[in-house]
């Protein structure tokens, strides 16, 4: 396989503070000699765990974006113990664009790894994360929320690692899975969840899991936009992920462990909900075309049976709309953001809502 045709203008190894760009080579034809220049910040000093902070994988789901944006011009080499490294936009095209995937070669970049030197832009830029920036870090943070298509109820999520079991081990998986669904629970959103993935092979998730990484992922709000309540979920979630991976120096996960427990207690909540996503079920998609009606809000209860949604013709008066109903009890994490619908697109999510995320428990 041959060497990745990216290139930094930063030493990711020196100590201090450094901001610049890993930069593509493209020819196009607005710029016959051009390049992809995606934002990269580093902030690192002395021995300690490396922490890759991920956002913009799809371009138009910016509470990631910001929140990381305002992390790398505030976090200092002083406040670390080892080495933190900032990518706001993964797919810096699409962030320009305000749109999912890149309108260079329309490629979706979370659907693209592990990626392929030889292929497109966006294979090219999976295949740098994949081979040089993920082997790298000890803990890594990619936040995600619905973008323009989906408002999903803000969560940190980790994943079940059994098909990892040939390739590093039971014990390792275990251990891997653990530390993971304790990062999602440290995030501190309102929500954890142990998400399922209808295609979980070419995801960036996977080929960071692959590789033996402590990952977490997060939805956080979506349709387009961010709010106040929302970014702030991103911004304390992105410090709260630091502490956890043992990176600050006045700020230890037991001291984070503390702090959410008296949040919680001085909420007088469990805090975070727990919601699992055990299967394909969980995912309400469309077998029509035509005008959605949501009959569920986000994080409102539901039963199975239950109507969640109605499809209506468009086009034709007095034609009967087409229900929607749940295969499951549970909570209403996700929904469609425009309410013009077509065959395939997801209506709705519902996941069970349970005591306990660790494996044992379930």
């Amino acid at each position: 396989m041959r060497e990745s045709p990216v290139s930094l203008t930063i030493d990711l190894n020196a100590a201090g503070v450094r901001h610049g760009f890993f930069k593509l080579p493209i020819s196009t034809d607005d710029s016959a000699w051009g390049a992809v220049m995606t934002p990269i910040s580093v902030i690192a000093n002395g021995e300690g765990p490396t922490v890759l902070l991920t956002g913009g994988n799809h371009g138009d789901e910016y509470e990631g974006i910001t929140a990381l944006y305002k992390l790398a011009a505030r976090l200092t080499q002083e406040e670390i113990q080892g080495r933190v490294i900032i990518v706001p936009t993964m797919n810096a095209l699409a962030a320009r664009a305000g749109r999912r995937c890149s309108p260079l070669d329309g490629g979706n970049l979370n659907r693209s790894f592990p990626g392929d030197p030889a292929g497109g832009p966006t294979q090219q830029i999976a295949d740098y994360f994949t081979r040089v920036l993920v082997p790298q870090c000890d803990y890594a943070l990619d936040l995600h929320s619905g973008g323009r298509t989906l408002d999903i109820l803000p969560f940190a999520a980790a994943h079940r690692l059994d098909y990892l079991e040939a390739s590093l081990g039971v014990e390792h998986c275990r251990h891997q899975e653990a530390e993971s669904l304790a990062g999602a629970l440290a995030f501190g959103a309102p929500s954890a969840m142990m998400m399922f993935e209808l295609d979980a092979e070419a995801l960036y998730d996977t080929a960071v899991e692959r590789q033996g990484k402590i990952f977490v992922t997060t939805e956080l709000g979506g349709g387009g936009s961010t709010t106040p309540e929302r970014q702030a979920i991103a911004d304390r979630g992105v410090d709260n992920f630091l502490a956890f991976s043992g990176v600050l120096k006045n700020r230890s996960r037991a001291q984070l462990e503390d702090e959410l427990t008296n949040a919680a207690l001085a909420s007088h909540a469990k805090a975070p909900l727990l919601i699992d996503m055990p299967d394909a079920s969980c995912y309400v998609q469309s077998e029509h075309e035509g005008l959605l009606e949501l009959c569920v809000a986000l994080g409102e209860r539901v039963e199975v049976g239950q109507c969640v949604a109605r499809v209506y013709p468009l086009g034709r008066a007095g034609q009967p709309a087409v229900e929607y109903r749940a295969e499951r009890d549970g909570v209403l994490v996700a929904r469609r953001f425009p309410a013009q619908v077509a065959l395939g697109d997801t209506l709705a999510v519902i996941a069970e809502v349970v005591d306990d995320l660790a494996r044992d428990a379930t």
